[in-house]
Formats: structure tokens, C-alpha cells, sequence
């Protein structure tokens, strides 16, 4: 009989749910109780809607267990550990029965998030244990020529997984053909929208694999050095990064004459930024690492024939590098059986917004938004109707429902206007203003404008403006066609690609929700009463009660009327703060 494991996600999420309560009175019961059993650390499963989550191995399989706080961690340990009784209420996820959440994971094929939740990050050996540095130590063995490496990845159909989809062998192919004795690799991980939360899970939850992947890319196009950026936010990522580079350091995966191979001498190390958005774009991020400010460089010369320091240099993001190992050890027929005829392979996408499941799945290419949002993420909370999506991060586009069976592949996102982007899908329900939304990511993009380009300092601060007074009811029809023209004047003339992209949450919402901003211009309403400025409140006397709690509770006096007598607003003096209606409890105050 093996000895029982208990297992605890201690990515930043189930951190943030209380993680580490769950395992510090875990610790204490097996002290108190004098409880034998394995106690062990892991990472985000993507599950981030039922965290805090434990796992439990024992001789009968592996139960996932929800929710469990440091309270109902001692009804779990008690009845599953102690009793062997396994608490099937509260079990998310097991191959021995059916759960409510199964579809989460069975709609899913897991390859860049392979061993995130399931391996100790912070052991080299259990990565080790799951075909860990097996890709590198093939090239070795089988003295695998770099050539043939990067027509692996090529034929395999990875394309870069950070948002432009550039095809990675070729990019590869570009910086091994560039004639330098000094190359640089660089893994971004620096993006700075919700697909930043893949990033920081897959650094938290399997560091080796990315530095796997940079191994091999290093070799491919003979680069001597790596350079990991990643936000200075990320703290858990860096430490774990850090901790996987020094263990790969001493098994002698990084350093000279890797596993034999003459000549094959190189080393990671990461470099902290800031977390400007900016540079997710890779010739900012490189005058970053390189001391400078970041901002873009007009290309060419691509990165590939001078990047860092002037030296060739190859840049892909975390998930593409993540990809590479299973590649090499599988195949690049195996990646390419997943996907369409021009989006090979999984992408990993960060759900969230007005969804059930928020979190991080991995699907293959070809699946539809639909299924997305439905099979995975659970449908929209409350019964709501599904309005649209926000795909590509503060920079892409807004699909609206009647797009939902678009499929999932470069082309047929970019066909719609928004952009595959590093994975951000923010899902939004019947209670969103449009409007609103579009304001909201253009004054991110706008404030994050490192502001070289005119087009993009200037004009999205002017787009910003007009939005601004289309949500306060003082916007006029002639600013859709100033919207417009400034959008595509944006996207024509900036030099990098969050210039040229900021544009798409206008210009997405303008092409399929016009009634919207028409509204709020012509008839100064808000359909999904949320614009403050366009609101009115109004009591209906037939409901009023008299009660006299709306008037105490608004804060300029705005509402009159005497006990148990129905009440009135001032509509001059109301503020439309809200107040009043959350603290009716007779449905007597309506929104308009």
C-alpha cells in the first residue's frame, strides 16, 4: 500500500483564495492528529474558480478537491484520508466518477499547461520525472543538427504564441541564418493583459519547460546567452524561475558544453521590468533589458539580424517556448493533428469577465468561441444573456454573440476584427455598455502610449476625449465619423503593435454595436444603464412605502416626502450615485 499524497495549489491564484491557510492547517493537523501522509506543493490547474484546491492520491486514484478552505480542508482530511472515504460532494475532478466540472477539463488537450498543477515547480526532479529535459537530451543522443530542428518546429505549425502568430521556425530560421558569434534567445513575459495571467502561471507552475524551450531554440540558432523578461509584479514566477535556473545550472542543463555537445555553451538569467505594456512589443522590451527606455524601434532591422546589443536575436513569448519540448520529444505530426489547416497546435486563453469558470484552459485550435464559454467556462453567471467577447487583450476586438461559432484560428479571429493577442477572452453579458467598454480599454492603451508616435500619443488621447463625452450624454453624431478616421489613421501610422491595435475595441464596437453609441448620443441613454452620467432614477409612488430609508441614505437631500407617503427625486439635485436603489427593499425605484 502506497502512502497517501496530499497535494496543494500554491499558484498566485490559489494564494490569493487562501492557499496557504489550507496548507499551514494541513501542516498543523498532521502534528495534532499525528496524520501520515505526504504533504506536497503544486501549482494553478487553471481552475481558479474552485480554489483553493487540494489533490489527494491514494491506492484507489487521484481526487481534486474544491473550495477547501482551512475549515473544510478538516472535513476532507477527516472522511477521504483518515476514514477512506472520499467526499464526492466536494470532488472536482477524478477519472473514478463524474462531476459537475468535468467539462472543463474533458473539452481540453493539455500541452504548454501539461504539468501545471500536477509536478512540484520547484523540483527539478519531478519535472525530470514527467520527460522533463528528455527533448534536449534527444538532440544530444542523436546528434539532431539544428536544421533539423527548426524544420521540426516549422513543420510542426507553431506559431508564435505572444499575439502576432508569426510562424516560430521561421523566425528561428531567420536569426540561425543571421552570420554573429554572439546570439541572444529572450522569452517574453511581459505581456500586459489578461493573457499575462497564462504567463504567470505557466512561469509559477513549470519554469523548466520554458527553459527547455529556450535550451532547444538556443541550439537551433546558436545563441550563447537567455534573457527571461518578466514584470516585476510576478514575484512568485521570479522566485520559481530562479529556482529552476540554478537547479538546471547544477545538473548541468545550462552552462558549457551542455550534455556533451562541444561547443554548446549557454545560460539564462531573468531580467525585472516594470510592467509597461509597451513592452510587450519585442524591440521595446529589448531597449529595456538593454538599460534604455522602452520603447519600439523602427524595423527593419528585425531583431533577427540585430536585436540585443546589435547581436541577432530570436524572441517568443512563454507559452511558445513552453510548446517546444513536447514538439521535439513527440513530433511535429503530432502538434500539427491538432488545429486547422493554418493554426496548428493548443492555445491556452485566460477566461474571465462575466463567466462561470474563470480561469486558464487549453484548447486546440478550430474550437469555437461558443464552446468555449459554454463547455468550459460554464456559461454566463445568473442566466444572462451572452452579449460579447473581448478577445486579444486591451487591444483586441469585440465579437459580438451572432459571431460565437467563429472558430478559433488566426485568420478567422483577425476576420472579425479582433486579434488571437497573447489569450486574453474577456466575456461580457446583457448588463455591458458597449460604449463603456471601448472607453475603458482605449484609456488603458491610451495611458500605457509610450508616446514616440504622434498617431498614437495624440490621437488616442483624442479618441479617449470623444468617448468620454459620448458616456456623459455630450457627444454628437459627427464623432463616429471623427472615431473612425482617427482609428484608421492610428492604425496605418504608428510604429509598433500596440499603436496599431488599440484602435480595434472602437473600432469593433462601432461596427457591431453602432445602436449603442447612437443612443448615447442621439435619445442621451445608456441601454445597459451603466453610464452615470446618463441615468435617471424615479420612484413610483404605487410601490413607495414611505419607509423614509431612501431619504436618509442619500447624500445631497435629493429625496423628499413624508412617513408612509410616497417619495420623490429631485432629478436637479440628484448625483446618481445609486444609493437609493440598492437600499430599496420594495422594488419602488426604477432606473431609466
Amino acid at each position: 500500500m502506497s502512502k497517501t499524497k496530499v497535494i496543494v495549489g500554491l499558484g498566485s491564484c490559489g494564494i490569493a483564495a487562501g492557499a496557504n491557510k489550507t496548507y499551514q492547517k494541513i501542516e498543523q493537523l498532521m502534528k495534532v492528529e499525528n496524520l501520515d501522509f505526504e504533504l506536497k506543493k503544486t501549482s494553478c490547474i487553471g481552475m481558479c474558480f474552485r480554489e483553493p484546491l487540494v489533490e489527494i492520491v491514494d491506492d484507489t486514484g487521484s481526487y481534486i478537491y474544491g473550495n477547501v478552505d482551512e475549515n473544510r480542508v478538516i472535513e476532507v482530511l477527516e472522511k477521504h484520508v483518515v476514514n477512506h472515504e472520499p467526499v464526492k460532494e466536494l470532488v472536482v475532478k477524478t477519472d473514478l466518477f463524474e462531476t459537475p466540472d468535468h467539462s472543463f477539463f474533458d473539452n481540453q488537450v493539455k500541452i504548454a499547461l501539461r504539468h501545471c498543477g500536477y509536478i512540484d515547480p520547484e523540483s527539478i526532479e519531478e519535472y525530470e520525472a514527467h520527460q522533463g529535459y528528455e527533448a534536449i537530451k534527444k538532440i544530444a543522443d542523436e546528434d539532431i543538427k539544428p536544421d533539423e530542428i527548426i524544420e521540426t518546429v516549422m513543420q510542426s505549425g507553431l506559431r508564435g504564441r505572444g499575439g502576432g502568430g508569426f510562424p516560430t521556425g521561421m523566425k528561428w530560421r531567420f536569426a540561425r541564418k543571421s552570420e554573429s558569434d554572439e546570439k541572444y534567445i529572450i522569452c517574453n513575459a511581459d505581456e500586459g493583459d489578461p493573457g499575462a495571467f497564462m504567463d504567470r502561471s505557466l512561469l509559477e507552475g513549470d519554469p523548466h519547460a520554458v527553459i527547455e524551450g529556450m535550451l532547444i531554440g538556443a541550439y537551433a540558432i546558436g545563441a550563447t546567452e537567455g534573457v527571461i523578461y518578466c514584470r516585476a509584479e510576478y514575484p512568485l514566477a521570479i522566485k520559481r524561475l530562479n529556482i529552476a535556473l540554478e537547479q538546471a545550472r547544477d545538473q548541468g542543463y545550462l552552462g558549457d558544453h551542455i550534455l556533451g555537445m562541444e561547443g554548446f555553451c549557454f545560460d539564462i538569467h531573468v531580467k525585472e521590468g516594470a510592467g509597461a505594456f509597451v513592452c510587450g512589443e519585442e524591440t521595446a522590451l529589448i531597449a529595456s533589458v538593454e538599460g534604455e527606455r522602452g520603447m519600439p524601434r523602427k524595423r527593419p532591422p528585425f531583431p533577427a539580424i540585430s536585436g540585443l546589443w546589435k547581436k541577432p536575436t530570436n524572441i517568443n513569448n512563454v507559452e511558445t517556448w513552453a510548446n517546444i519540448p513536447w514538439i521535439i520529444l513527440n513530433g511535429a505530426e503530432a502538434y500539427a493533428k491538432y488545429g486547422t489547416e493554418k493554426s496548428k497546435g493548443t492555445k491556452v486563453f485566460a477566461l474571465a469577465g462575466k463567466i462561470n469558470h474563470s480561469g486558464l484552459v487549453e484548447v486546440p485550435m478550430g474550437i469555437t468561441i461558443r464552446d468555449i464559454i459554454y463547455k468550459l467556462g460554464g456559461g454566463i453567471p445568473g442566466g444572462k444573456k451572452f452579449k460579447a467577447v473581448q478577445l486579444g487583450g486591451p487591444s483586441g476586438g469585440c465579437i459580438p454573440e451572432y459571431l460565437a461559432d467563429t472558430i478559433v484560428d488566426y485568420e478567422s479571429v483577425n476576420a472579425t476584427g479582433a486579434i488571437m493577442g497573447s489569450g486574453g477572452m474577456v466575456v461580457m453579458d446583457e448588463d455591458t455598455c458597449m460604449v463603456d467598454v471601448a472607453r475603458f480599454f482605449l484609456n488603458f492603451t491610451q495611458s500605457e502610449s509610450c508616446g514616440k508616435c504622434t498617431f498614437c500619443r495624440i490621437g488616442t488621447k483624442r479618441m479617449l476625449e470623444i468617448l468620454e463625452r459620448i458616456t456623459q450624454g455630450k457627444g454628437v453624431l459627427e464623432d463616429l465619423d471623427t472615431l473612425e478616421e482617427l482609428a484608421y489613421q492610428i492604425k496605418d501610422s504608428s510604429l509598433c503593435g500596440l499603436g496599431q491595435t488599440a484602435p480595434n475595441p472602437v473600432l469593433t464596437t462601432l461596427k457591431y454595436f453602432r445602436d449603442e453609441y447612437i443612443a448615447h448620443i442621439v435619445e442621451k441613454k445608456c441601454p445597459a444603464k451603466v453610464c452615470k452620467n446618463l441615468l435617471t432614477y424615479e420612484i413610483i409612488p404605487e410601490k413607495c412605502t414611505g419607509c423614509t430609508v431612501c431619504a436618509k441614505k442619500c447624500p445631497v437631500n435629493a429625496i423628499s416626502g413624508e412617513r408612509k407617503q410616497p417619495h420623490v427625486i429631485d432629478q436637479d439635485l440628484c448625483i446618481k450615485c445609486g444609493e437609493c436603489y440598492a437600499r430599496c427593499k420594495f422594488d419602488a425605484i426604477v432606473i431609466h
